[in-house]
């Protein structure tokens, strides 16, 4: 890649240091009696997204501890400026507050008992906190930032030949350009490194993490295999094998070329902060919704999605870039795809010529352009559940 090219965005510096590429204010429902109340307060207050939980009572242990990490990393993540919370209780409530106050950001909350169980009541108390805090976000101003500030996540669904071939190197030299100016990056998807883990492990900083690597993916492995499925037969999917992926092992070569071939610097949890600069791997499930919403949990800012027959899913919290090389379906999603890396295939451009495109239209959504999916308001947010409640 050209390194000499533009390397700066426009973002939002926040209390914890971190920086913003979006500025929302986020109204959240960590109780599954106050989601609908949520929404109706999202739905009449520009500016604010809503993320929202059916569970948040009756979760025990790991259950309960991954619920909260997560919707705590989106409350007090980069992109969002500011939260209300609102739930069933004022202990749960207090709960999310305290530990959204302490990472400095504005916060308020409420709670059912708060407003005598009127819910009409709570969409009030709510709709007015969040304007006053979206009229103060909107004051703020975006700064001049290095690429060293960017943590982002690469994701890949509805993968094809070309995902392999294209794509998913493409986001893996992102990926290094990103960790080489000292930024962060992470994939996910564990299930997707089968037949690949012994790569990746290679590739790990030291032998701790290598074991890491490996266990995970054999501990996914054994918890299929005792639901009494079989990762081998279940994975290629149906349109992975339509579009020319054949073995679980030929679709993990691709999928993790999306780290380029760097160092892997640790193997994180779901929603776990990576601790310093570089590539990090995540163990999560392979679902893009639950995959994609851990690692912007962790502090991921945007969100690059490969695919080859088309995938809609996206971040509502951070944006997420599109990226395809399939000619049929770039031709076909012309309102979805935000980089078109179909050139490669028909051999119009080369990989490292559309590596520099993608790294200036990577900065230009970093300072305010906007992603398909933003524009179609695409996106929603995916807590795993783990176990069983109360």
């Amino acid at each position: 890649m050209n390194r000499t090219t533009a390397s700066t965005f426009g973002g939002y510096r926040r209390a914890d240091g971190r920086v913003g590429v979006r500025n929302h204010v986020l109204v959240l429902s960590p109780t599954g009696l106050t989601s609908s109340a949520a929404a109706r307060v999202a739905a009449l207050v520009h500016g604010t997204v809503c993320v929202t939980s059916g569970y948040g009572r009756g979760q025990v242990a790991a259950d309960a501890k991954l619920q909260f990490d997560t919707l705590l990393g989106l409350a007090c993540h980069p992109n969002i400026a500011a939260t209300v919370v609102l739930s069933a209780g004022p202990d749960v409530t207090a709960h999310y507050v305290d530990a959204i106050a302490a990472s400095g950001k504005p916060v308020a909350g409420f709670s059912l008992p708060d407003v005598h169980e009127d819910a009409l009541a709570l969409v009030d108390a709510g709709v007015r906190a969040a304007a006053r805090f979206v009229r103060e976000a909107s004051r703020l101003k975006r700064e001049p930032c290095a690429l060293q500030e960017l943590c982002i996540a690469v994701e890949c669904g509805h993968s094809d030949a070309t995902s392999g071939l294209v794509c998913n190197p493409l986001t893996g030299m992102l990926t290094e350009a990103v960790a080489a100016a000292g930024g962060q990056a992470m994939f996910s998807e564990t299930v997707e490194w089968t037949g690949a883990e012994h790569l990746l492990a290679r590739r790990a900083v030291n032998a701790e993490v290598a074991d890491q690597i490996v266990r995970a993916v054999l501990e996914r492995e054994r918890m299929v295999r005792e639901s009494g499925g079989d990762i081998r037969a279940q994975n290629p999917g149906p349109q992975n094998k339509a579009g020319g992926l054949t073995t679980i092992e030929e679709k993990a070569l691709g999928a993790v070329s999306k780290g380029g071939k760097q160092r892997i610097q640790g193997l994180l949890q779901p929603a776990q902060r990576p601790p310093g600069p570089g590539l990090y791997l995540m163990d999560t499930p392979f679902f893009s919704p639950e995959s994609i919403t851990a690692m912007v949990a962790s502090g991921a800012q945007i969100v690059l999605f490969t695919t080859g027959a088309g995938n809609s899913y996206c971040s509502l919290v951070a944006p997420t870039i599109k990226i395809s090389a399939n000619p049929q379906s770039c031709e076909r999603l012309t309102e979805q795809i935000d980089i078109v890396a179909a050139g490669v295939v028909l051999g119009t451009t080369s990989l490292e010529a559309l590596a520099d495109e993608a790294l200036q239209q990577l900065l230009g959504v970093a300072s305010g352009a906007l992603t398909f999916g933003e524009i179609i308001g695409e996106g929603s947010e995916v807590v795993s559940r783990i176990g069983p409640s109360m």
